[in-house]
């Protein structure tokens, strides 16, 4: 069976090297006569596995050393939660709702605290970055917040926002590891690894140690105390097992690939071959205000839902799968992530190049 171009926005697609790779090792993994996913955890070789899978993922985003890599469950979403309750001191955050999970985000924090919303792209759809040069947040905010690229809407925050002085998290599932950041910047970054780096099951969070809270707080569930997982360095229970050991193998394709220099650029040039035939369509729009477009999702439209609809079924039937878009927002979406060849792009292009040139 021949494999097809995916451009699903997550679970997504995985470098085709590194399922060969952990195909070859399903049955025995160098050597030990078991899979990684019969492996216990309490085991040498599985220590090794998450030790070298947070050496190389700190090799690639420069992490300073007083920072925690924690491998957790639960996904992005169980951190909506677990933000709130371990950085909750004056009891009240700063979020910008730029999309769907900035929305939820916020509303899972009011359980814990209270939010102030100081800005939001909501009037035009989430299609814009809204300016945040020069937020009215109040002094005593314990964070701002941000989910740094929206997935669904296809935008993506080309600049951070200034927090006056204020501890910034950051949920990025669907931009991690696609380029150079500068996590000082930040004080928790975090994301779901199903989009770019590896398997869902996965959350991978980056806490600055001072922030993770020295005194357990009884309210809060032991599964979601940063505390907790730091000090057992994420072996606190079984964790994700085979889902860190192909991220590790993800984090290996990376560097091998040039690291994240390397990959900024191969991703700017899928988006620009896309972006490029959309702004020239006569039949296609993108639907994102180009300054804010993001380089991993890339929603699209024709402005006819029956020309939508056939035009996905069309691309299915043609190898070019998991282009329908979020139910909100309707249309077209491609998510064109680190592991999408380029080739995955232009096949693409060509294929809406023939579908306007047959439905126009």
């Amino acid at each position: 069976m021949a494999r097809v171009y995916n451009f699903s926005a997550g679970p997504a697609v995985l470098p085709e090297e590194v399922l060969k790779e952990a195909a070859e090792e399903m049955l025995d993994y160098k050597g030990c006569g078991m899979s990684v996913m019969e492996m216990s955890h309490r085991s040498k070789m599985f220590q090794q596995i998450i030790d070298e899978a947070e050496q190389d993922i700190r090799d690639l985003m420069n992490i300073p050393d007083n920072y925690k890599v924690l491998f957790l469950q639960g996904g992005a979403s169980q951190q909506f939660a677990a933000v709130p309750m371990n950085l909750k001191k004056n009891g009240k955050a700063a979020y910008i709702v730029t999309g769907q999970w900035a929305k939820k985000a916020a509303a899972e924090a009011e359980k814990y605290l209270e939010v102030q919303r100081v800005a939001s792209s909501a009037d035009k759809t989430f299609t814009y970055i809204p300016d945040c040069s020069d937020l009215d947040i109040d002094d005593d905010v314990d964070y701002v917040y941000i989910c740094e690229n929206n997935t669904i809407y296809g935008t993506k925050y080309h600049e951070l926002p200034n927090t006056k002085g204020h501890t910034l998290v950051a949920d990025v599932s669907s931009c991690f590891l696609s380029e150079p950041v500068d996590v000082s910047k930040y004080g928790v970054i975090y994301g779901g690894v199903q989009k770019n780096v590896g398997p869902a099951g996965v959350v991978i969070a980056i806490i600055r140690e001072d922030l993770i809270p020295e005194e357990v707080d009884s309210t809060v569930p032991t599964m979601l105390q940063w505390k907790t997982q730091a000090d057992a360095g994420s072996l606190y229970n079984t964790p994700p097992c085979y889902g860190i050991y192909i991220c590790g193998k993800v984090f290996k394709w990376i560097k091998k690939m040039g690291g994240l220099d390397a990959m900024k650029k191969r991703n700017e040039e899928k988006a620009k071959i896309l972006y490029d035939f959309l702004d020239n369509s006569k039949l296609f729009k993108g639907t994102v205000v180009p300054k804010d477009r993001s380089l991993m999702n890339v929603p699209f439209v024709t402005g006819n839902e029956e020309l939508d609809a056939k035009f996905v079924a069309e691309a299915k039937a043609a190898g070019l799968e998991n282009l329908k878009g979020h139910r909100t927002v309707g249309g077209m979406r491609a998510s064109i992530y680190n592991a999408m060849p380029i080739e995955g792009v232009k096949a693409l292009v060509e294929f809406m190049e023939k579908f306007e040139k047959e439905n126009a």
